[in-house]
């Protein structure tokens, strides 16, 4: 014990309203974050080797096709002659995005429609973020686990705590093995 502190040395005190002394000993907890981010730099060449290699293939020579990629929407529009020529730029596109790294569960294709001069243009939308109805359908399969973690949603992310590492590797561990709809990324882990 310190000289004029009854406290032991590490322990915090503090008299309550009632002259009851309030002990919080320093414990240290780990943590990490689950997000759902898509690198957009990433992103930016995979639609750049997309276009290349449209400009390079002979099925699409005099073509009006196109893939075009608005990063402040985060949006990818694929324009096409006709729908084989639509399923050919979805193909190309998806295999430029995954030799990126990037999980084709981050796109969301939308439906095709009619565009100009009987052309079809079909917009993809880069998905970021966990929503609220994922976010707390993770932190469900966490408390599932029955491992002692605390999950708590904070906006578009889920930050998962514990004094232990090992139960947060256990977390991570589990959530790797699972087919979740949206890509999960763990960051910020300490």
């Amino acid at each position: 014990m310190a000289e004029g502190n009854p406290f032991p040395a590490g322990e915090k005190n503090a008299l309550n309203s009632t002259g009851a002394k309030n002990i919080t000993i320093n414990m240290a907890n780990f943590s990490f974050d689950i997000v759902s981010e898509v690198d957009l730099q990433e992103m930016d060449n995979a639609v750049n080797q997309a276009n290349k290699e449209l400009a390079q293939r002979y099925d699409f020579k005099d073509s009006k096709s196109s893939i075009a990629y608005d990063r402040k929407e985060k949006k990818i529009t694929l324009i096409a002659d006709s729908d084989f020529k639509l399923r050919a730029l979805t193909d190309i596109l998806a295999a430029r995005v995954v030799k990126r790294n990037i999980s084709l569960k981050s796109l969301k294709f939308d439906d095709p429609e009619k565009a100009f001069g009987g052309h079809l243009r079909q917009t993809v939308t880069i998905c970021m973020g966990i929503d609220k109805e994922k976010a707390k359908e993770l932190a469900g399969i966490i408390k599932g686990l029955k491992v002692k973690v605390q999950a708590q949603i904070e906006g578009e992310k889920i930050k998962v705590s514990s004094p232990k590492k090992d139960e947060l590797q256990a977390v991570i561990v589990h959530l790797k093995g699972l087919d979740f709809s949206i890509p999960l990324k763990f960051s910020n882990y300490r």
